[in-house]
């Protein structure tokens, strides 16, 4: 891990700040272009939403999130063609994968749960467990770059990756109009900037917790989920300290933002022989800090479209609500037997926010339509941020 924290740094600090890399051609072409005028991009916001805070070096366009998306989509992007960003952020599923924990092009399994994409661009950091991630084409470069395990496999490679979007009519015309004050736009830090532009617009806000709170439609939430939304944001079960505000997550940066909120913690998921150890490759904060009190602190996600994002923790090793609900209920898992055995709930680095609760079945039940009414099909059939390629089928539930 320490591995890739150097392998990060040296790409976000050398790619991004001196503007990526190229195929290693240069451009001799002095022909008179005209100017391509760039049109900025307009936020549709829900109601009740901040403006997101778009970093200064990668300003957004319409031009630069429509190359974005087709990036996003384009299994190209891998090394030997197999695999996309969208691979393992599937709209379907609230743009998560449905697994464990994803799988690289080469077949090389990552330690981490694929986090949704909702309302990343309200992410102070990101990545399960890195405060040191702070924008989101910082971030496109890890999956781009990562050796240990290989994700789309560009080390060493990207000259080779680059070169298939330069022969392609259609990305040459879009690079261009992405970057147009650029002799030559195809480049690594370009890539990093058009994925980071279009997933800055995925914004899910149109839940029925929404339309019943920022949309005054009173009737949005049924009486079940407005008793669960009574226990959610009670002190008897804290879940809302962990996962308050409007995107339900304590790790946010807005342009409203007084101060950048960004919190780990650790959930009591193991305490493998009542030491307090996390398994490796799976031990949060620690891996950056090396500090006994950081040992299992992640940053909690935003529970919107929690619904969809099954399997859930940082390593995806709860499979459904009702297991996540028992637990939180208990304060901690207890692993019986086998090499992770121990109680979470003594693990002497758990928040102190675990505090335990009791549910009836009734009680429980309400609980868990409150967290489905965060399900937005809206933003789930958004056809903006579909497959430009036509190769992923729409969820069945879209019209």
């Amino acid at each position: 891990m320490l591995r890739h924290f150097t392998l990060y740094l040296f790409l976000l600090f050398t790619l991004i700040a001196c503007g990526g890399g190229s195929d290693g051609t240069s451009s001799t072409d002095t022909t008179t272009v005209e100017p391509i005028t760039v049109t900025p991009f307009v936020w549709q916001l829900p109601t009740g939403f901040p403006t997101p805070k778009i970093p200064a070096d990668n300003p957004i366009s319409n031009a630069k999130v429509d190359l974005g998306r087709y990036l996003f989509y384009d299994r190209r992007l891998s090394i030997n063609e197999t695999i996309s960003c969208a691979s393992c952020h599937e709209q379907n599923k609230a743009f998560t994968d449905g697994k464990k924990t994803n799988v690289g092009a080469l077949g090389e399994a990552h330690p981490r749960n694929s986090m949704s994409l909702t309302n990343v661009a309200y992410n102070s950091a990101f990545n399960w467990a890195n405060p040191l991630l702070t924008t989101l084409h910082q971030q496109a470069l890890v999956p781009m770059f990562a050796e240990f395990p290989v994700e789309l496999g560009w080390s060493d490679k990207e000259g080779e990756i680059l070169a298939r979007l330069q022969e392609d009519a259609l990305y040459k015309s879009k690079f261009v109009a992405a970057f147009p004050e650029e002799t030559e736009p195809f480049t690594t830090g370009n890539v990093a900037k058009a994925i980071a532009s279009f997933v800055s617009t995925l914004i899910s806000g149109n839940s029925p917790y929404d339309k019943q709170i920022y949309q005054n439609q009173t009737t949005a939430l049924s009486d079940a989920a407005k008793r669960g939304m009574e226990l959610f944001f009670s002190e008897r079960l804290e879940c809302f300290h962990c996962h308050g505000g409007f995107n339900f997550t304590q790790s946010t940066n807005h342009t409203q933002s007084v101060f950048v909120e960004l919190e780990f913690h650790n959930n009591g998921l193991y305490n493998i022989g009542g030491t307090g150890a996390y398994p490796e490759n799976g031990r949060g904060l620690w891996e950056l800090t090396f500090k006994a009190e950081d040992m299992g602190r992640f940053r909690a996600p935003t529970l919107r479209n929690i619904e969809l994002t099954a399997p859930y923790m940082h390593d995806g090793s709860i499979a459904s609500l009702n297991e996540v609900i028992d637990h939180y209920a208990r304060g901690g898992r207890k692993i019986e037997t086998g090499e992770y055995a121990g109680d979470g709930a003594l693990n002497p680095y758990r928040s102190e926010l675990l505090v335990g609760f009791v549910l009836s079945n009734s009680e429980r039940e309400d609980l868990i339509s409150y967290l489905k009414s965060l399900t937005d099909w809206t933003f789930i059939c958004d056809t903006r941020f579909s497959d430009p390629f036509g190769n992923v089928a729409r969820n069945s539930q879209c019209p």
